[in-house]
This record gives C-alpha cells, structure tokens and sequence, in this order.
C-alpha cells in the first residue's frame, strides 16, 4: 500500500513537472515554437514517452494549463470577496494579487494576458465567459449599488478599470516597462479607479 501512495505521488510530481516546463516554455517562446522534446528537457524527464503517460498531446498540456490556472484565479477571487465587505477593497485586493503574480509568477501571466490561448485552444471559453470574470462583473455591480462606482454598465466599469491594469502588466511583461510591476501598481490602481469611482 505504502509503494502505491509513492507511486501515486511521484505520477502526480511528474505531472507538475511536465506543465511547470510547458508553463515557461510557452510563456518564452510561444505555443507553436515549442516542442514535446523542448517541455521534455526542460522537465528533466527521460523520454516524451514519459510525456504520453499523462498528456496524450500538447494541446492536452495547454489545457490543463489553462484550466488549472483560470480554477486557482477563481478560487483566489472568492478569497478576496470573503476577506474584504466593500468593492472598493475587493477591487484593490484583486489588483494587488495580479500586480503580485506579475512579480512572482510572470509565465502564469504571460499565459493569462500575452499568449493568444484561442490559436492554440480554439475551445477555451473567453475570458469574459469565465467565473472569475463573472464574479468581478459582480463587485463592479456591487459598487454601482452601493454608490462607490459611478453609474455604468458593468462591462465597460470592467473594460475602464481593468484596461488600465491589463496594459501596465503587458507593458510590465514585455519589458517596455524596466520596472517590477511592483514599482507601477499604485499609479495604475489610482487611474484604474479613477476612472470607475464615483465623485
């Protein structure tokens, strides 16, 4: 029993290991510039067979991708809306995550905002039909209400405020930007919610 919990653990650490190499393979070089023998090396594995065991292509690698990232970004936005009562701070919250992820994890959002998942994952539902997506239209709704948000519809609250954010950590991850993203979060914070509040 023991050697099947082992075996079960090292499959699921291969596992990691296959999509944190495809992670950064196509966040560097693009889906369609990477190989099954370039996520192999960079995994430290012997052979793409290994590869097969788990993923059948590398369009199943990139959608599991896809879904463990949109699922972790959902489930931390939940997170936020728990910890923090007005709109405001659940707004804030979210920035301070993604300015914090651009930071410490920039492949995950190059993935999020610089790759074109649609080439490669034509049946990946859009953003704007994820929940994450969803559940931000809801704080933006929730502040219109409240009087913190001035009256707009809530899509273009969420183009308004969130195009501010999402050019900031473009500009971030390509470099146009020298600086951590850390260095420009309070500027883009302001003129995000500048450009949604309520004066």
């Amino acid at each position: 029993m023991d050697q099947e919990i082992e075996y079960i653990q090292t499959e699921s650490e291969v596992q990691d290991q296959i999509l944190l190499a495809a992670l950064k393979l196509f966040a560097e070089k693009g889906y369609f510039n990477t190989s099954l023998i370039d996520i192999k090396e960079a995994a430290g594995i012997k052979t793409t067979a290994i590869i097969y065991q788990h993923f059948n292509t590398k369009q199943m690698i990139a959608t599991q991708l896809h879904a463990t990232i949109f699922s972790s970004l959902n489930v931390s936005i939940d997170d936020i809306r728990r910890k923090n009562e007005k709109p405001s701070e659940q707004l804030r919250s979210i920035v301070d995550l993604l300015f914090k992820l651009t930071d410490e994890a920039p492949d995950v959002m190059r993935f999020l905002l610089i790759l074109n998942v649609n080439e490669f994952l034509p049946e990946a539902r859009p953003f704007h039909e994820s929940a994450a997506f969803i559940k931000i239209l809801k704080i933006i709704e929730s502040g219109i209400k409240e009087g913190e948000i001035r009256t707009i519809t809530p899509q273009l609250g969420f183009a308004h405020f969130f195009g501010i954010i999402d050019n900031t950590l473009r500009l971030v991850l390509t470099g146009f930007l020298d600086r951590k993203a850390d260095f420009y979060q309070s500027q883009a914070w302001l003129a995000a919610w500048n450009a949604i509040v309520k004066k």
